[in-house]
């Protein structure tokens, strides 16, 4: 039986594989994003990233109706399916 070290082959590949597993948990953790009833939903915050405006544009696109949205208790978050066809329907070639 071989003594196990900090150098050992068995110890590298050990650290190597606990690496790449908590890699892709903290990607996980990053993307994840809850579905409900099939529906994807992004927060203010990630709608203004995706389509580069600002907090008060967003506002005025709800104020207006472009964008829909659901309110929660403070919190208001987005269909993800009603910004992409936002985008297509403002698309000009």
């Amino acid at each position: 039986m071989d003594l196990i070290t900090k150098d050992s082959e068995t110890t590298l590949v050990l650290f190597s594989s606990l690496d790449r597993i908590l890699e892709n948990v903290e990607y996980v953790v990053m993307n994840y994003r809850p579905v409900l009833n099939g529906e994807h939903y992004l927060t203010g915050e990630e709608v203004c990233k995706r389509l580069c405006i600002s907090k008060r544009t967003l506002q005025d696109y709800r104020d207006t109706g472009l964008l829909g949205y659901v309110q929660l208790p403070g919190k208001i978050i987005y269909r993800e399916s009603e910004i992409l066809d936002l985008l297509e329907r403002h698309y000009r070639k």
